[in-house]
């Protein structure tokens, strides 16, 4: 029962933990007496325009994500003709790239069902801007080649290594650089620019908080991108770069 928490969010409070741990929590437990209030617990809550549940799983947040991002993309298919490429890319990044990427390091970790949803999203947002059908080849080629984008978990990984840089060159929200990122480990691996994170049980769980997501995917990059001396930008340029290697 330890490692289950629970939140009040606009009066509706919301037990997160895994589906064993939530299992202990007697019936009349999973609710909240205030003030002589009784208020009903909640099986997700929208904090921030994230939709969280009591899994930690984020389905219902990109099934969210993925409806509105494909309405976007209906619109657009109906006046594609009517624009240049440049302005269906730059309508495309702003109305639908933006919504996938907001709150993204959240899914790091995640299970790859879920982010393949939102992979379809980029995938049909590419058809739209290089004005393909479905069954079109070379998809995959312009996605990467013309418009830059990184498949959605690499995505993922990129925002995740850019906070832990933050973290480190004090660029960070308080709440994230006091979250023991900026400690190096007292090893041999000390020499190597490596972080130390803390030990896990469930990887589906603490394996996917930023304490130990955080530290494992950077220490997880070549060398020549944990050099302090980088700047944010250079160090996203090469980020990028290494993570486009791997195609």
């Amino acid at each position: 029962m330890s490692c289950n928490f629970m939140s009040v969010i606009f009066s509706a409070p919301i037990w997160t933990g895994t589906k064993h741990n939530l299992s202990k929590i007697p019936g009349s437990g999973r609710a909240l007496t205030l003030g002589g209030a009784h208020v009903a617990q909640s099986d997700d809550v929208r904090v921030l325009r994230v939709q969280l549940s009591s899994y930690l799983s984020f389905d219902k947040h990109v099934n969210v994500v993925s409806a509105k991002c494909f309405f976007q993309l209906r619109q657009l298919r109906r006046i594609r003709r009517s624009l240049n490429d440049d302005s269906v890319a730059t309508l495309v990044h702003a109305s639908v790239a933006s919504r996938v990427d907001y709150c993204g390091s959240l899914l790091i970790g995640a299970p790859r069902k879920t982010t393949d949803k939102l992979q379809r999203v980029l995938n049909s947002a590419a058809r739209i801007v290089s004005n393909t059908r479905k069954f079109d080849r070379g998809l995959t080629h312009f996605r990467r080649s013309q418009l830059h984008w990184l498949d959605v978990v690499d995505r993922v990984r990129f925002r995740v290594c850019v906070q832990v840089f933050r973290c480190l060159h004090k660029m960070a929200p308080g709440y994230l650089s006091t979250s023991g990122i900026s400690g190096r480990r007292h090893l041999r691996s000390a020499d190597r620019g490596h972080l130390d994170f803390p030990r896990v049980k469930l990887a589906s769980y603490g394996g996917r908080s930023f304490a130990y997501a955080g530290p494992s995917n950077s220490n997880s990059l070549p060398a020549y991108l944990r050099d302090s001396s980088l700047s944010l930008s250079s160090f996203k340029h090469h980020l990028k770069t290494f993570l486009f290697s791997f195609y």
